[in-house]
């Protein structure tokens, strides 16, 4: 019962162990998505940041371009202006000059295009068709006035304007980014301008970059975390094994030292058979044959006083097997219950030992008959220890019952445990009574001091 006890409580604990475990590594997975989670919102947040910078840092230098090329393309215009001629003139030489000026290749869409400051087009690279048209009162989807507006910047303030219009490589409406200038000497508005694709380029290259380093990141995150839970779980499996086989041991230990209990035990049982019960029902036999001859032959006074013998050593003989009975199952436990029986074997064990002895037992609840008996069990290993071990004088047994459930508690004034006991932490007799007692659910103490060592069992209300 005591190993089945011992099993049982062993995959208890490392049911319990494995539970630890899972709820420490819980914490540690909740970290690694907390931690996964603030590196993917600061790697956006980063990322966006980028993008604006970028771009800003782009778009700055690709403004710049755009002013340097019309103002290159303005002093070209301005050279092949004649004084003489009227205000819209351009040679020939000189429109065909900046036809040809266009920077980037025809994918790019980056010309120089040339309108009169009443909206005809002069020149355009990429759409000659419209070239002699008056675009005066062309308006894009939002209905804005294209060309007006471009012609109100360039007579002063920014030159720069945003606006939609064709793109001749796609023939799609995007958006574009101008910049136009007045040329007095002609009479003429010059631009260019830049298609805003290459900013969607831009921002994706870096929302690519940057979802290969939360990529990149996350998975180091994620392979740290699992080289940690495998830590603490090679951890634990070390360590349940550690005490898997320290339990192991005790255990077979255990079951050694229960075999040799029991064959002690059945040593003793046939000694005291032997060199006892047997002799003295040898002795009594022949002190009633001898009486028995006695009374043959007439002599009737020896032979009464010959029976009296008898029965006194049949008495003793009497006397000695309830002793022995006792020892092994007292029949009044099963009669009388735990409290009277711990009463009666305490006045006897102080008439046999000659140990000053007091009993206090208070109101007794119904037990069971597994406690009732191990409690029992516990009260006689804790008395024949002191009767072999502690050379006391006087003990002090108490039973009583509180709030929180049933008390047993041994005092005696014998001088502790032996020395080799103290190191074993207990031998087989100790160990019989914590698990008798922590089998219910209860506790069991011992505590060896010189003049004063107790004994504590302790089982709750609910597992009496």
């Amino acid at each position: 019962m005591a190993n089945s006890q011992i099993i049982a409580k062993r995959k208890a604990q490392w049911r319990l162990r494995m539970l630890v475990i899972l709820l420490a590594s819980l914490p540690l997975l909740l970290a690694v998505v907390a931690v996964v989670w603030s590196v993917g919102d600061l790697i956006t947040t980063m990322q966006a940041n980028q993008v604006r910078t970028v771009q800003s840092i782009v778009l700055k230098a690709r403004k710049d371009e755009l002013k340097h090329f019309v103002q290159a393309g303005s002093k070209v215009m301005a050279h092949y202006c004649s004084p003489d001629n009227g205000p819209i003139k351009l040679s020939r030489e000189g429109r065909e000059l900046l036809r040809h000026m266009d920077f980037g290749d025809l994918t790019d869409d980056n010309y120089f295009f040339i309108y009169t400051m009443d909206g005809v087009n002069v020149m355009h690279p990429r759409l000659p068709n419209i070239e002699g048209t008056s675009l005066w009162n062309f308006k894009d989807a939002a209905g804005h006035y294209i060309i007006q507006d471009l012609i109100e910047h360039s007579r002063g303030g920014d030159h720069f304007w945003n606006y939609v219009w064709h793109r001749p490589s796609t023939d799609k409406i995007e958006p574009k980014l101008g910049y136009v200038e007045y040329v007095p000497e002609c009479n003429l508005m010059i631009g260019t301008g830049l298609y805003l694709d290459y900013m969607k380029e831009i921002d994706d290259l870096i929302r690519t970059q940057t979802k290969e380093a939360i990529d990149q990141t996350r998975d180091q995150i994620v392979l740290i975390a699992l080289a940690c839970l495998l830590l603490v779980a090679a951890g634990g499996l070390m360590l349940n094994l550690h005490e898997q086989r320290q339990a192991n041991q005790k255990l077979r230990r255990m079951a050694q030292q229960v075999v040799e209990s029991q064959e002690a035990e059945r040593t003793r049982v046939a000694r005291d058979l032997h060199d006892g019960v047997s002799q003295w029902l040898a002795a009594t036999k022949f002190t009633f044959e001898t009486a028995r001859l006695q009374m043959h032959k007439g002599n009737l006074e020896k032979s009464t006083e010959t029976l009296s013998g008898g029965v006194e050593k049949l008495q003793s003989v009497m006397r000695y097997v309830r002793e022995m009975s006792h020892k092994l199952r007292s029949a009044m436990l099963d009669d009388a219950g735990l409290g009277p029986t711990v009463e009666q074997e305490s006045r006897e064990f102080g008439e046999r030992t000659g140990i000053q002895i007091e009993v206090q037992i208070g109101d007794m609840p119904t037990l069971s008959k597994d406690v009732e008996s191990d409690l029992y069990r516990t009260f006689q290993e804790a008395t024949r220890n002191i009767e072999k071990h502690a050379a006391a004088t006087r003990i002090h047994i108490a039973i009583q019952q509180d709030k929180a459930g049933l008390w047993m508690r041994i005092h005696d004034n014998g001088v502790g445990t032996p020395d080799t006991a103290r190191r074993q932490k207990g031998g087989i007799g100790l160990i019989n009574m914590r698990e008798r007692i922590e089998r219910h659910g209860g506790e069991f103490a011992f505590e060896p001091a010189p003049g004063d060592t107790r004994v504590t069992a302790f089982i709750p209300h609910k597992h009496l």
